[in-house]
């Protein structure tokens, strides 16, 4: 294989990589993926989809625990089978995992196994160079076998070398996770038992759905936040309403407080927290999750030696997956945030696209969704309406709520809001923020309109079906004009 030359060779097979690899190779383009350890990446098998199978889990107990609401009896006590709802999620990665490895067959892309790193960069059109040895890291799991003609260590040859190697949990200094009493989000979508008492270290996406399926579940939890408001990059009134909610199930809450120590007991640990007015106080639980966010995996690739620009612990690139060096690429989370999937995948094809002599922009990162699937969901994109402000803009900002919907009303689902942010001279689609049920399906409306720029006047003559929740959508651009009709 060392005479083997490449177009493109991508290292890890997360969504962006194997996404950038399926479009290469319908580019027409010779392209391999080198994976150290799990076809899919962190997202399939340890990140968004077993966490959602989890969740499912946790809200189909929510409606089995409360059948009276929809005039029904279940004769008998529901409760959670943690083994088989671990087992049923893991059974959901490893059947995404598989269809991983056939999309790789499909589109004639050659797997190598082991752990990569660059050698030599490209220049001009001679071709950089990978080395693959063995992994030093092996997958949590067994995995299905590898499709026959993968292949392993060696050295292989690329004119472009894209780098996809995705994130890790942050280790804060002294709160190190021990697989047993502080666990990252490895440990926590696997759980043996379900603890009775649980401390969750950071309140963004992955500490709320993880706080959220364990109350769910019975668990005492606690989430333990250093800023003013839980998940703190949303907007602040669809944050306090979220917050609300989950008080509601029973969630407790410590903002602007910092967990200082974690010391280690024989049945649990206790948590040492420093609050805003300098006070402190201890907490006890069976175990901790941090969740204090993510950081990029791009040591050991050799980049420093090629003198690959790094900025914050991420590689730096120009937006459309380019770095400084050439033939070298950086897409997905190790080239910073928002780390999400749809983002890294959005990356692959642009870049892959643009080593194909295709026209390509920039990553907007303006308009890329976020979602959050706790209970009730939360979802947005686009700016806050503090940020909109910031930017001296006249605003005009709808909200509906989802009290006001026949179709929230049916379903039992009536506690949510929809809030729209306009440009009040040009009509331009600013933000959009949602909490309440299937939010994190609706979002995509609203991502879609400000991409095709829809002012406030388009979306008003939409007609939407009924009876939807999208109608909420419409009525919050109707109210930010104050033309609501149902509220």
């Amino acid at each position: 294989m060392a005479d083997t030359i490449y177009d493109v060779i991508i290292i890890g097979s997360g969504p962006g990589g194997y996404v950038a690899a399926v479009r290469a190779a319908q580019l027409g383009l010779k392209t391999a993926i080198v994976e150290r350890e799990h076809l899919g990446g962190i997202c399939l098998n340890w990140g968004c989809i077993p966490t959602k199978a989890l969740l499912r889990s946790a809200e189909v107990m929510h409606y089995a625990q409360h059948p009276e609401a929809y005039g029904l009896t279940i004769d008998g006590q529901v409760s959670a089978d943690v083994d088989a709802v671990v087992k049923r999620s893991r059974g959901v990665s490893l059947r995404l995992n598989g269809g991983v490895g056939f999309l790789m067959k499909k589109n004639k892309v050659d797997v190598i196994w082991g752990e990569a790193k660059i050698t030599k960069a490209a220049k001009g059109e001679a071709p950089g160079e990978i080395v693959v040895g063995e992994s030093s890291k092996k997958a949590m799991e067994p995995q299905p076998p590898a499709p026959k003609g993968t292949l392993g260590e060696g050295t292989y040859k690329a004119k472009n070398i894209i780098v996809a190697t995705g994130a890790r949990p942050r280790v804060l200094p002294g709160i190190e996770p021990d697989g047993d009493k502080i666990w990252t989000y490895f440990e926590a979508m696997v759980p043996k038992a379900l603890p009775k008492s649980l401390i969750v270290m950071g309140s963004g996406a992955i500490g709320i759905e993880f706080a959220s399926f364990y109350r769910t579940m019975g668990a005492d939890v606690t989430v333990v936040e250093l800023l003013p408001q839980v998940m703190p990059v949303e907007d602040a009134e669809i944050s306090k309403f979220a917050q609300k909610q989950l008080e509601k199930q029973g969630l407790k809450f410590l903002l602007e407080a910092k967990v200082a120590k974690v010391e280690k007991t024989a049945d649990g640990v206790i948590a040492h927290i420093e609050t805003k007015d300098g006070k402190t106080q201890q907490l006890k639980a069976d175990k901790l999750i941090s969740a204090v966010g993510v950081q990029g995996n791009f040591e050991g690739l050799g980049l420093e030696a090629l003198g690959i620009e790094l900025d914050r612990g991420i590689i730096k690139t120009d937006g459309k997956g380019s770095t400084n060096v050439p033939g070298i690429h950086a897409i997905g989370d190790v080239a910073g945030a928002p780390m999400l999937a749809h983002k890294a995948e959005h990356e692959g094809v642009t870049c892959v696209e643009k080593i194909a002599g295709l026209h390509v922009h920039a990553l907007d990162k303006g308009k890329i969704p976020g979602c959050t699937y706790c209970q009730p969901q939360v979802a947005s994109v686009g700016l806050t309406e503090a940020k909109a402000k910031e930017t001296g803009r006249e605003i005009r900002v709808g909200r509906f709520s989802f009290a006001a919907n026949g179709k929230a009303i049916a379903l039992g689902e009536d506690q949510g809001l929809i809030k729209t942010i306009f440009d009040a001279k040009t009509g331009e689609l600013l933000g959009a923020h949602m909490v309440g049920a299937e939010v994190t399906e609706l979002i995509q409306g609203f991502v879609v309109a400000m991409n095709l720029e829809t002012t406030e006047e388009e979306l008003m003559h939409t007609i939407f079906p009924h009876p939807t929740l999208s109608e909420m959508m419409k009525e919050s651009v109707l109210d930010a004009y104050g033309r609501a009709l149902n509220a």
